[in-house]
């Protein structure tokens, strides 16, 4: 049975500004959210939220009827997220980092057998390129146990031929996770994703299209 994360009346202010205001909404394994935003519209916040990093001034988050609290989220494996920061140290080369993430033979060979891995395994991770990095980035959290997973800007400053490999290994993992997405590259999120939300004053609101994105203010 496919399990459902329920977000409730998410809200944030930092100082005065309120930056989001009674956020809701629900993903299922199987599918692919996006949500869009302008830049400072609380979109990062939102996820570092639910991945357990930022505390909420107030928020309801259940994975099924289960209620989940913050602290439960990381030890648990509940709800993967993928930074829009990079976090893998340069100085290792790509074979040695592969096992900080997952002990298991059989888990790592799922690593090391996807497409352009092998040719950089030998490679320190600070001589990748943004593409390869990004790649390697999503493949080792996507990868864990974790039903649900947060991605922050995804396709951001890399080449076409990873934002094409990263399409397709994203619909391929919607099989078994519900994954919710943040990206400026609108056009290669809408190829992939089921449902699209964008914050507008701290809310969520529905967006079908292109032209719902400039309606909502997005796009000009």
């Amino acid at each position: 049975m496919k399990k459902v994360l329920h977000i409730q009346h998410a809200s944030k202010k930092f100082g005065k500004k309120e930056v989001l205001k009674n956020v809701c909404l629900t993903l299922a394994q199987g599918e692919i959210i996006s949500l869009f935003g302008r830049n400072g519209s609380g979109k990062s916040t939102l996820l570092k939220i639910l991945f357990g990093t930022l505390k909420a001034d107030s928020i309801d988050v259940r994975i099924d009827n289960k209620n989940i609290r913050p602290k439960d989220v990381i030890p648990n494996q509940l709800i993967g997220y993928l930074p829009q920061d990079h976090f893998l140290p340069k100085h290792l080369k790509v074979r040695d980092v592969i096992p900080l993430f997952y002990q298991d033979g059989d888990d790592q060979d799922l690593i090391f057998r996807a497409p352009f891995i092998e040719k950089v395994a030998t490679h320190k991770v600070g001589t990748l390129s943004l593409g390869e990095l990004r790649y390697l980035e999503l493949l080792l959290v996507a990868h864990l146990e974790h039903p649900f997973l947060l991605l922050d800007e995804p396709f951001s400053m890399i080449e076409p031929l990873y934002k094409e490999v990263i399409k397709e290994f994203l619909l391929s993992l919607k099989a078994k996770k519900g994954i919710l997405l943040t990206d400026h590259y609108y056009s290669d999120v809408l190829d992939i994703s089921d449902r699209n939300l964008v914050l507008v004053e701290g809310t969520t609101e529905i967006a079908e299209n292109v032209e719902d994105l400039k309606q909502l203010g997005y796009l000009r």
